[in-house]
């Protein structure tokens, strides 16, 4: 069996020891918050799953039932479990479960296929796969018989419903057996989160304790969360949004309720906010603006709905004005990562911030650069790339040595690969992505500003700028669009720019027209797909 810290890069000592005396770090572990919770708040509401309500108590109960469980199948503190469910209760219970045992939990989406969890677990050295038997037409125990005949190494497969040949993963839970739970240093790895890039095979991403809980604090903090808030959990819970942003973890630690659903379409998510009074949820652009076009025809009450945190993705302008009016809820524009750096708009900015911006800087220690193709520092208000360091930002990815090189700095700064302006409020606005600028006959061309202005067309509802390879310019630009009612001609959509300042350079060779566009994992357009499709 490998070392778990194989591969993981910590942070240098120095600013470790700075991180711990500002506070930041408090030396506890994620089950301690929870055993916390049981303590200080034992009757009330943790998790809602449907009709199934778990208390606090419960919920640390049911925690030390899966660590015992784990432990009786020989899974000793260190090991890797890939951990993929839907959006329910169990989901939360393996999580913390694992973390009481002290296997490091590897969080893969429900939308993740063969190669990417074959990939996951060969790279972390799972020794467990956690699956539902089936969501929607989905098969996952096919997929777990695949898996594991590929990765030696993998010894269980627990299954939630039906579990065919394997173990049922209600055996584990429901184990009755007391288990020696270990002692967990906080500054080591608590789980293994899955980078969100649209190109390649996902890469892992090492958080800590110590740097997860601040994570998950802080961002309650800035949202002002209390025990009366609930959260609803509508992305996928793996993800680090919904999960420590502040996400349920957040949630869970000032002694709030979570409410899980598996299906965000505004009929569902309407009749959830409704039903359990839900006061915060976070969601992507195209959902934010679904929600919004369905205010129009869905009768729910949303009165209790008093912060809508929108990421993933930058939300233009002309969505995000449209959130107060329709929602009733105060927007908060999120931009962030997995690998660390949150930036949120505050709930007192001024709208025009909240609707122009995306957010600033979560910790007074987040250190943020924006710099040139050569890394010297830009001027405040010009464009550059994104480079940070902090008190939650990894300083590498989880065996990734060669990647590392390339992603990091000599001082251990991460290269972001966002293109954004800081104002001198420092505030950040988005303008793009490294890899995101079509290069036009040596004009290049920020995709999300193209994006940005095609958005504000009344006729279209969703955008995506695209490059297509062309012989003469090199890369030509295909605006891919889903129309809202009659759609757009190109000569239709090219005037429709122009008459909005847009650089002659900057408008579309080609639309393509299309009833929905492919999207990632977790709810972003697949720019490569969309591409392979294209170019097919």
């Amino acid at each position: 069996m490998s070392d778990h810290r194989d591969g993981f890069v910590p942070v240098e000592l120095e600013r470790a020891r700075r991180y711990r005396a500002a506070g930041y770090w408090r030396g506890e572990t994620i089950s301690d918050v929870i055993r916390d919770g049981a303590r200080r708040w034992p009757t009330a509401h943790a998790l809602v799953d449907g009709s199934r309500r778990l208390s606090y108590a419960e919920l640390d109960a049911a925690v030390d039932r899966c660590a015992a469980g784990l432990a009786a199948l020989g899974i000793r503190p260190g090991e890797r479990i890939v951990l993929q469910l839907p959006n329910c209760v169990e989901f939360a219970i393996v999580l913390l479960g694992s973390l009481r045992a002290g296997a490091i939990p590897v969080l893969c989406l429900p939308a993740h296929r063969e190669a990417e969890i074959r990939h996951l677990a060969h790279v972390s050295g799972a020794v467990a796969l956690v699956v539902a038997d089936r969501v929607g037409a989905f098969d996952y125990t096919g997929l777990a018989r695949s898996v594991q005949a590929a990765v030696p190494g993998l010894r269980h497969v627990l299954v939630h419903g039906d579990p065919g040949e394997f173990r049922g993963l209600s055996e584990v839970l429901d184990c009755a057996d007391a288990a020696d739970l270990p002692c967990t240093d906080p500054s080591d790895i608590a789980l293994l989160l899955v980078s969100g890039g649209t190109t390649g095979l996902p890469k892992l991403i090492a958080r800590t304790h110590d740097d997860y809980l601040y994570n998950a604090r802080a961002s309650a903090q800035v949202c002002e969360l209390t025990n009366s808030d609930v959260y609803l959990v509508s992305l996928p819970a793996a993800h680090n949004f919904p999960l420590a942003c502040p996400g349920i973890l957040g949630t869970l630690a000032v002694g709030g309720t979570c409410v899980f659903i598996d299906d965000a379409s505004p009929e569902n998510a309407f009749a959830a906010i409704d039903r359990h009074g839900v006061t915060i949820t976070a969601v992507v652009p195209p959902l934010a603006q679904l929600w919004c076009a369905a205010t129009e025809w869905e009768q729910a009450d949303l009165s209790t709905l008093r912060l809508l945190q929108v990421g993933g993705a930058r939300l233009a302008e002309t969505n995000a004005r449209e959130v107060r009016p329709r929602l009733g809820a105060t927007l908060q524009q999120v931009f962030g990562m997995a690998e660390g750096l949150l930036n949120f708009t505050r709930l007192d900015d001024p709208d025009e911030v909240i609707c122009t911006t995306q957010g600033r800087p979560l910790s007074p220690h987040d250190e943020v650069r924006v710099v040139d193709r050569e890394g010297v520092d830009v001027p405040t208000g010009t464009e550059g790339e994104l480079l940070t360091r902090g008190p939650y930002t990894i300083r590498g990815y989880y065996r990734a040595d060669e990647h590392n090189a390339r992603a990091f700095t000599a001082d251990g700064f991460y290269r972001s690969g966002d293109l954004v302006r800081q104002l001198p409020s420092g505030h950040l606005v988005v303008t793009g992505r490294m890899k995101d600028v079509i290069n036009r006959g040596g004009e290049n061309i920020a995709a999300d500003e193209l994006e940005t202005h095609l958005l504000a067309h009344p006729a279209v509802r969703h955008a995506a700028a695209v490059a297509l390879p062309d012989s003469a310019l090199g890369e030509r630009l295909c605006a891919a669009i889903v129309p809202a009612g009659s759609a757009p001609t190109l000569s239709e959509l090219k005037a429709f720019l122009a008459a909005r300042g847009l650089a002659t350079y900057k408008l579309p060779d080609l639309v393509h027209l299309a009833e929905s566009l492919p999207t990632t994992a977790v709810g972003k357009i697949d720019k490569r797909a969309l591409v392979a499709m294209l170019t097919a």
